[in-house]
């Protein structure tokens, strides 16, 4: 017993003098370290007369005690003497927290043990003195940090005021902390430990979604000012230190990043997308000129000057502009009370690209929608991606930039090269306007400054007016987009104005079919907006929000950003009790998305299954849809559980009797599936009397009907067959 306390108080004073002395040590765990050792000050003198007595405490508990506090002491010592400022604080923080808790408990467990063995020992004023000093629980950043964490893993939104204090207690305001913070996580998950991998890389992971989730509530809640006053568009923000972006460039996984902040990710030997924690292929930093275009126009519009990029001043003639400063942090943040979640968008045309076809796998459904069909249904994502999705080539030799596509189509095309002398917008004998034909370039302008006015009647009037003229004529399409009109669109959709938001996802959806507006909108991070238009709008901004996530969905790694971007319940929502129109559209984009084999467990978990289920009936105008969907979901454990719980089989033997030869097809490769799979769901299909219309199927149906329904009855047979061969031996 002597040894342990001897031990314990040599291991308390080396911490207590390391606490004093280091002065370099993390500013937000110091305070924390400083309590620890106030609490190991007052259990010191309790240790020192109990080491001190002739007839020792040979109490095991207590020695026990003494042993495990020794163990912590010394490994919050070796945390502080290994701790850099180039560590992540969340790490930081995570790693030290529970150690500290263990000192702070176990001191006051063994001066309640010794006050009861040797009452003399210890004070009543010691012990309530330490538990004084122990923290409350959800006090500390740690507890934050873990209730984020749970949140995440059970898919839950965090509450604002828990991610508010981790920033604030963390000090990760600055444009520069996030992307220190960033930097930080992947550098230790790239030097993690071989024999700790596994456990390391678990927390890096979690951290990174932890900074994930802070970076998302910074840019929808937060505004960032220029050192005058005026606040920063969200989209026009590095996705990675959230700074204007002056200098914007293109990586290679499409994303678009601040020049200094992605190279001085690349500077830190990072080899990975920032956003999409994709590999990079390669380190080539390719200008982004429709951004900096855009951005430079912003800064224009607002008298703002960066002050230390020449390339982008305002000129002269503008007055006294505000100046941007790129210093280590912005001029401040400051809390946007008028701005709501994150937000959505929608769409308002509509083609026979939304009709999905009915294979029945998901690659032969993926095979029957025609790369035509998804192009025409066409919209994007990601305050980074835009810009990825144009192809670019050198420079000419005249220092202009070089793009692949034809000249008359490309988005980048300056808008002075734009002819200003198209037919203006006339009116018809009934005193509507005719949007189908060509407006002006000068026109066009004057509606996109309505977009960002004072007056929510402009507003609403200029979106409805865009929404009208993008909606037949090509050559509108083209010009709205080069006059800067999408990102004001974008923000639109978080407006409260329930038809402005309509108006505005309405006239996003019909500039996307337009291929080069398709890649700008994808640029500028129209996920997110279009989820809240889903959830928040009213019936037709909700449609038209599924249809634009449906042609999302067909671009690059869409899929998967959209299923875990929260789409898939409100899409599941809409499916369920939207209109006929809404239903359709949510039931294709939720096709689309269950291509990507992730996304089906989460359809199956958002509760899909029932409304599809509901939907077999032909009396839906639905079956068609919800029997091809139903299909991928098949061939996954969790969706074939929940089509049987829901009593989805007795639909399928019907559809397979009665339904559309589509509709058949797919039904029978759902039955295939649960009867391949489970011997009791293989008996309830026969028990619905599955064979007389498989048998007919088989011989009339479409090629792969007839395959699956044979692919069945042999299956039947074979079972048959087997339980004959059981019963005989």
């Amino acid at each position: 017993m002597g040894t342990a306390v001897c031990g314990l108080i040599n291991s308390i004073s080396r911490f207590i003098h390391l606490v004093l002395c280091q002065t370099a040590f993390s500013v937000h765990l110091q305070p924390r370290y400083r309590k620890t050792m106030e609490i190991l000050k007052l259990l010191k003198p309790v240790l020192d007369e109990v080491s001190e007595q002739k007839a020792p405490l040979n109490d095991r508990i207590l020695c026990k005690e003494c042993e495990e506090l020794d163990v912590a002491v010394n490994e919050a010592r070796e945390l502080m003497e290994n701790w850099s400022p180039k560590m992540s604080k969340i790490s930081s923080v995570l790693q030290s927290e529970p150690v500290l808790m263990k000192i702070e408990n176990s001191s006051f467990e063994i001066c309640r043990i010794v006050s009861r063995l040797s009452p003399s020992s210890v004070s009543s004023s010691t012990l309530s003195m330490i538990e004084k000093l122990r923290p409350v629980k959800q006090d500390t950043v740690a507890d934050l940090i873990e209730e984020v964490l749970r949140d995440l893993e059970h898919g839950r939104l965090s509450r604002s005021d828990t991610i508010s204090k981790i920033i604030e207690m963390l000090d990760l305001k600055s444009n520069q902390g996030l992307l220190k913070e960033s930097i930080a996580v992947e550098k230790e998950r790239i030097n993690a430990p071989t024999q700790e991998a596994g456990e390391r890389l678990g927390l890096v992971t979690q951290i990174s979604d932890v900074i994930s989730h802070i970076r998302d509530y910074m840019v929808e809640t937060y505004y960032i000012e220029t050192t005058n006053g005026v606040p920063i568009p969200p989209y026009f923000r590095c996705p990675l230190s959230l700074e204007l972006m002056v200098d914007p460039v293109i990586v290679a996984s499409g994303q678009t990043y601040e020049r200094a902040s992605i190279q001085k990710w690349f500077d830190h030997g990072l080899d990975i997308c920032p956003k999409t924690y994709q590999p990079l292929t390669h380190k080539n930093l390719i200008p982004n000129y429709t951004v900096k275009a855009m951005v430079l126009s912003w800064c224009e519009q607002n008298s703002v000057r960066v002050s230390n990029s020449s390339d982008m001043q305002i000129p002269s003639g503008h007055g006294s502009p505000q100046e941007y400063k790129r210093a280590d942090s912005f001029g401040f943040f400051r809390r946007n009370s008028s701005r709501c979640d994150p937000r959505r968008s929608d769409a308002s045309c509509r083609s026979s690209g939304e009709e999905f076809g009915g294979q029945s796998s998901e690659n032969e459904n993926y095979d029957s929608l025609s790369v035509e069909k998804v192009s025409i249904h066409s919209r994007s994502e990601s305050t980074s991606s835009l810009i990825s999705s144009t192809d670019y080539l050198p420079q000419k030799s005249d220092g202009t930039p070089r793009y692949s596509g034809k000249p008359d189509n490309n988005p980048h095309i300056p808008l002075d090269q734009l002819s200003g002398s198209k037919a203006s917008i006339t009116n018809l004998p009934n005193g509507r306007l005719d949007f189908d034909n060509l407006t002006t370039e000068s026109h066009v302008k004057k509606l996109v400054e309505d977009l960002h006015s004072q007056s929510k009647e402009a507003e609403a009037a200029a979106a409805e007016e865009l929404r009208l003229l993008a909606k037949h004529n090509t050559e509108n399409r083209i010009l709205i987009g080069q006059c800067g009109a999408i990102p004001h669109l974008l923000s639109l959709l978080y407006s409260p104005v329930k038809h402005t938001q309509e108006h505005a996802v309405s006239a996003i959806l019909n500039l996307s079919i337009n291929e080069e507006n398709k890649a700008l909108i994808a640029g500028l991070g129209p996920i997110e907006p279009l989820v809240h238009a889903l959830q928040s709008g009213n019936e037709a901004a909700r449609e038209n929000s599924a249809a634009a996530l449906f042609s999302l969905s067909a671009l690059g790694d869409f899929k998967a950003k959209i299923g875990r971007s929260g789409a898939v319940k409100a899409l599941v929502d809409l499916l369920g009790s939207g209109t006929l129109r809404g239903k359709k559209d949510a039931a294709t984009a939720l096709f689309n998305l269950s291509i990507f084999h992730e996304n089906k467990g989460r359809i199956v978990q958002a509760g899909a299954v029932r409304s599809l289920v509901q939907l077999m009936d032909p009396a839906s105008g639905m079956a068609e849809k919800a029997l091809a969907l139903l299909a991928n979901l098949s061939t996954v454990g969790e969706g074939r559980v929940a089509i049987v719980r829901e009593g989805g089989i007795p639909l399928l033997v019907e559809a397979v009797e009665s339904g559309s030869r589509r509709g058949k097809e797919n039904a029978a490769s759902v039955l295939l599936q649960l009867c391949l799979n489970n011997p009791r769901f293989c008996t309830l299909v026969l028990q619905e009397g599955a064979v007389p219309p498989l048998v007919a199927l088989s011989q009339s149906g479409t090629p792969r009907a007839k395959e699956k329904a044979q692919q069945l009855l042999s299956h039947f047979r074979n079972q048959r067959e087997a339980a004959l061969a059981k019963g005989k031996s």
